[in-house]
């Protein structure tokens, strides 16, 4: 069968015929920020993404006219099986019979608190590739219940097994591994009261919201800097620095570097052995990779923030986006192992999973499973979509992550009865492409509109104001207009009812969404729209205070006296208008 537009390109490529013609029309094919991810889409699907002959038609009709020519008969090689694509099973025999079990030396505390990282550090045997021949888990008991956690390699003959108690009392330990040196070893700890400060995990709460382990509601709200753990110290600390005086609670962050449009330096370190020129060994992690991504997402959990870690995405041009189905899973065990236990964690599949054209919905639940296996704590778990969202049905999402404009909430948690969290709805900006530079009223005009309809909202930014560090991705400092309203909206959220556990869609005949809590709270928003009057219609007998907020100047004008049934609210003729009605007390 000839190619055309829906053939895969990698495949177009091994043809030498077929790829002359692309390259033909392509000259600059090499130099695609997303080569590695675009061979494995469809022709029509790549040039989608390239400039020139994405807004060409005349160019294309002429590309597939000409590879309609190459003769059928034309093949390129077979690929081959990679090394990536094979799992290794640990050997019962990695170390001699005449090692003594249990005789590795352990490191431990003899006390943990509850909800903070507790470590078992084990001196062990160094020799093979430590990473993939050693299996080591351990069992943590508290009275009757029992829960695993996997260890992992950590370099220079360390392993470590953390994990973190949410009980309070004795715990003990038993260790199994296929390395006898690892096997058998035991202990005890105790576990103390959490600090003021340590709410635990953040949970799926009544349906719909969130809160941390400890009952503290949570409202996300939240921010995008996709690669600012691989920006170097200097601005990563500047970075944190902002997030401490940000509305933020929740950041989306990469776990593996981004080559994209503003993202063209090479990262200085990169997750496995190799290099961008000789390849990687994606059977050997680099653990000072992983330890300086962890120490932030610490750093993340002393500032009160929960880190959104994305663990694949499709802006790549490393090779990381495609290791092979054993290479990932090996990769995800790894990183799960190592975070598992760090409170502040929220697990994202990937950013844009429907780009990543190498791997098939088998992958994600794969993957889900992988994690679940290796997580005792059992973190949030998200996938976050391109164009095509994600089946939120699966019995293991826990939240729907939603790249969308925010006016369809509603209808997704209806649909999916889960809580919605729109983790991308533009960007506060004014670079070229037209997701960037959202002017900051429609921003925050999207947010509220999320809020208002039931769901939770992530703030972005791609101002460049004098420079080419865009927060979105590098992080550094914020430049717009929009996080100050965010953080207006954030106090507006927590003066909820104390035992609401969030704002739910209300039932309204009007023509503006209305949020709230059934009989005790209702917030309407008016958007981009200026009314000078709006009638309300309540339940009789329950007495209102009102309040008109103005989103964008962060102003709260209480109106005069009360409001029962159905009344007329006096408004200021201006844009971006919300009417907070707040059931009396007494």
């Amino acid at each position: 069968m000839p190619y055309g537009p829906g053939t895969v390109l990698g495949e177009i490529l091994r043809d030498e015929a077929a790829e002359a013609v692309v390259r033909k029309y392509l000259p600059r094919l090499d130099d695609e920020l997303m080569l590695v991810q675009l061979k494995h889409g469809r022709l029509e699907q790549a040039i989608g993404f390239m400039e020139g002959l994405r807004t060409d038609p005349e160019a294309q009709a002429a590309l597939y006219a000409e590879l309609a020519t190459v003769p059928e008969t034309a093949s390129g090689p077979v690929p081959q099986v990679r090394a990536a694509d094979i799992d290794i099973v640990p050997a019962p025999d990695y170390e001699p019979a005449d090692v003594p079990i249990g005789s590795a030396r352990c490191v431990q505390d003899e006390s943990a608190t509850r909800w903070r990282t507790f470590e078992l550090e084990l001196h062990g045997p160094e020799h093979g590739n430590p990473f993939t021949d050693v299996m080591l888990r351990a069992e943590f008991r508290h009275g009757d219940r029992a829960l695993t956690a996997h260890g992992f390699y950590d370099g220079g003959g360390i392993y470590r097994i953390r994990f973190m108690p949410d009980e309070e009392g004795t715990w003990t330990f038993r260790t199994t591994s296929n390395a006898r040196s690892l096997e058998a070893l035991t202990g005890t700890f105790q576990c103390g009261p959490a600090g003021s400060h340590d709410h635990g995990p953040v949970r799926v709460h009544a349906q719909f919201h969130f809160q941390h382990a400890d009952g503290t509601r949570h409202l996300p709200v939240g921010t995008t800097a996709y690669a600012w753990t691989h920006q170097g110290d200097e601005r990563e600390e500047q970075t944190l620095r902002s997030l401490e005086r940000s509305p933020f609670n929740k950041v989306r962050m990469c776990v593996f570097p981004k080559s994209f449009v503003y993202n063209t330096d090479e990262p200085p370190r990169y997750p496995f052995e190799g290099s961008p020129e000789s390849g990687w060994d994606f059977s050997r992690p680099d653990p000072a990779y992983f330890r300086h991504f962890e120490e932030r997402i610490v750093q993340l959990g002393e500032l009160g923030i929960e880190a959104d870690v994305i663990l694949f995405h499709p802006y790549d041009r490393w090779g990381f986006s495609d290791m092979g189905p054993a290479a990932d899973d090996r990769y995800l065990r790894y990183v799960v192992s190592r975070f598992a236990a760090l409170p502040n964690v929220w697990w994202s599949l990937a950013n844009e999973y429907d780009l990543l054209w190498a791997k098939d919905t088998g992958h994600w639940h794969r993957s889900a499973a992988v994690i679940r296996a290796h997580d005792p704590h059992d973190h949030l778990i998200g996938v976050h979509n391109w164009v095509e969202l994600w089946d939120n049905d699966a019995d293991w999402v826990t939240h729907c992550s939603i790249q969308q404009t925010t006016e369809a909430t509603a209808t997704w948690r209806s649909r999916w009865g889960k809580p919605v969290v729109v983790d991308e709805l533009g960007y506060e900006g004014d670079i070229e492409w037209a997701w960037g530079n959202l002017a900051p009223q429609e921003m925050i005009r999207r947010c509220w509109e999320g809020v208002v309809r039931g769901g939770y909202v992530t703030h972005g930014e791609c101002r460049l104001s004098g420079d080419d560090v865009l927060w979105w991705s590098h992080g550094g400092v914020l430049k717009g207009e929009s996080s100050a309203r965010m953080e207006f909206m954030r106090r507006i959220l927590e003066e909820l009812p104390g035992d609401a556990p969030g704002i739910a869609p209300l039932s309204s005949s009007s023509d503006f969404p209305v949020g709230g809590v059934e009989g005790r709270y209702a917030l309407a928003y008016f958007g981009s729209n200026q009314p000078r009057r709006r009638p309300f219609s309540l339940r009789p007998g329950v007495r209102y205070r009102a309040d008109v907020i103005d989103t964008w100047n962060m102003t709260v004008t209480e109106l005069p006296g009360t409001y029962e049934g159905d009344f007329t609210l006096p408004l200021p003729g201006s844009s971006y208008i919300a009417v907070r009605l707040r059931a009396c007390e007494d």
